[in-house]
């Protein structure tokens, strides 16, 4: 890079951005104020209310300079021969008669000034600060688009930038995958039709791919036919001998206290042994309870009464008789056949695998797990073996070609909760996990959620990127708030008017953060999530009898 370019600023290590070079530059507008108090990275301004008003009364403008001094606009500040750009977050009127507005500006970054006066090389960080006094000026279209222009890195559009109408919001698919992400808002705001967007996008940049994603409401089928494979209670096929040790417990062992520990203790002995029987075990050096070697159900059973056999009083077969009972209930219970089910016996988990996670991907990179069928006090066990295969694969691959997986998790404060709910640890700590050490092994964690502050703190702060919309209530803005990097804690103040399909990005995947309006998803690609109307369908009649049969039958059946 031509050092020339960059010699307004001081020495940085530092890569900055590149980013194309401007169009026909604007004319420099009028001051609309100046500054009057600086801090770190935020400043007060002095705005002229009368220039303010002339921008906003000329109704011919459609470009950003428009709505100059609006929250959320943008303003710049010449240094030496560079522009420092801030972002405007509340604005007051002074008390001078209404001469005058106070207005708290955030800094985003800076970039050169050209000869024509227009801003060209934005990059991320302050290099000089302003001093009180200097003029501020409105960002123009121009300035927008050199600011948020994607440089040459992958990425994928998704949106319109406010307050602008044509400058295009950019996500980067290695920053944003590479460093987790996490999409919040409340319920209603468009967040499973902004998720199918993201992964439509990127599915279209990278038709390759590999993405599990953890369906609890069957919302996504009708999204992504053609693109996806659907597995549900009927064929998803997931042999129970994949469970380690603590999802055999949570699965097997009902009692709580101090009887747990002895029904857990018995279930290492025998599933060992029971490990141990199979062929597949022969060749093994080291087999252990978490080893996904096949097994029978009826030998676990078979070794749970001969260790019953071995006990000298009748009192301590406790353990032995709950696990058998549970065991005999599993193989009996149709609802659990997509796990239990005695053709799940063999040796399948190199199908299985390549199934679920598409290797190959044969024109369809997404899997989708639509575990609305499944009994809701196995869910969290599914979930954990799902997402601990994901990453067991990814660890011991390390070696091989890397193929990379992104697991998202819809609903995930069901999964990854806070502290105050202690059920399922095994799919806690598999995702928690995840979030740490995931990038180490290329296994990216997208989290949707509407409840943040129900989410585990934890896995949240581990999110890179974090796409905020409409959060209504306020424990979730401050989790959120938290969560943000320090730069772009002032865009939470605009969370809550936030429209429908609107969103507040920042973090890894964005290059400054932004507020983007969503691009408008085809029919054919959005999920199946609409709110049905009640004014329309109440004026609605006939056939219920023949529904009711259906419904009937779809319910003893336990399935579609």
């Amino acid at each position: 890079m031509d050092a020339t370019v960059w010699s307004g600023f001081d020495e940085d290590v530092s890569e900055p951005r590149r980013t194309p070079a401007p169009e026909v530059p604007e004319a420099l507008p009028s001051p609309i104020g100046r500054m009057v108090s600086i801090a770190g990275g935020s400043a007060r301004v002095l705005l002229d209310a009368a220039a303010l008003h002339r921008h906003h009364a000329d109704e011919t403008r459609t470009d950003s300079g428009a709505r100059a001094g609006e929250v959320g606009s943008l303003v710049k500040m010449r240094i030496g021969r560079s522009w420092l750009i801030a972002t405007v977050r509340a604005l007051a009127l002074d008390d001078t008669g209404g001469q005058a507005m106070i207005a708290d500006i955030d800094f985003l970054g800076e970039g050169l000034e050209a000869a024509s006066g227009a801003l060209t090389g934005f990059r991320r960080g302050v290099t000089r600060y302003p001093l009180p006094g200097v003029d501020v000026h409105p960002a123009g279209d121009t300035d927008m688009r050199q600011i948020f222009a994607a440089d040459e890195r992958a990425h994928v559009e998704i949106g319109t930038v406010y307050p602008t109408a044509n400058v295009r919001g950019a996500l980067y698919i290695d920053a944003l995958l590479g460093r987790h992400f996490a999409l919040v808002g409340s319920t209603g705001t468009g967040k499973s039709t902004s998720l199918a967007l993201i992964l439509h996008r990127i599915c279209e940049a990278a038709p390759e791919g590999h993405i599990v994603m953890i369906d609890p409401h069957g919302e996504y089928p009708a999204a992504f036919q053609g693109y996806g494979e659907l597995f549900d209670a009927e064929n998803l096929a997931l042999p129970y001998w994949l469970m380690n040790f603590e999802e055999h417990g949570e699965v097997l062992v009902t009692s709580e206290g101090p009887d747990r520990q002895r029904d857990m203790d018995v279930l290492a002995r025998c599933l060992l042994a029971a490990r141990c029987k199979n062929r597949a075990a022969e060749g093994v050096a080291k087999v252990t309870v978490d080893s996904p070697i096949p097994y029978l159900l009826s030998d676990l059973i078979a070794f749970v009464v001969q260790d019953m056999g071995k006990l000298e009083r009748a009192g301590d077969t406790g353990p032995h008789i709950r696990l058998k009972t549970k065991l005999e209930e599993l193989r009996t219970d149709p609802r659990y056949a997509f796990m239990f089910s005695g053709m799940l016996v063999g040796d399948t988990m190199a199908s299985a695998l390549a199934r679920l996670f598409r290797l190959p991907t044969v024109g369809k990179p997404i899997s989708i797990i639509d575990v609305s069928g499944v009994p809701s006090e196995i869910t969290s066990v599914v979930v954990a073996l799902l997402s601990r295969l994901v990453f067991d694969y990814a660890v011991w691959s390390r070696h091989e070609t890397t193929r990379p997986i992104l697991l998202v998790c819809e609903e995930a404060h069901r999964y990854v909760p806070s502290d105050r709910v202690t059920t399922g640890a095994a799919v806690r700590r598999v995702l928690e996990r995840i979030a740490k050490e995931g990038r180490k092994y290329g296994v990216s964690l997208g989290l949707v959620t509407q409840r943040p502050s129900d989410l585990a703190e934890g896995v949240l702060s581990q999110c890179g990127t974090i796409i905020a919309m409409r959060l209504n209530n306020d424990r979730d803005q401050a989790r959120v708030r938290a969560a943000m990097p320090e730069g772009a804690r002032g865009f939470m103040d605009t969370i809550p008017a936030l429209r429908n399909r609107e969103c507040v990005i920042c973090g890894e995947g964005v290059g400054v953060p932004m507020r983007v309006a969503l691009d408008t998803l085809e029919a054919n690609k959005r999920p199946a999530s609409g709110d049905p109307s009640f004014s329309a369908l109440w004026r609605e009649s006939g056939g219920e009898g023949a529904m009711i049969e259906r419904v009937i039958g779809r319910w003893r059946r336990q399935g579609r």
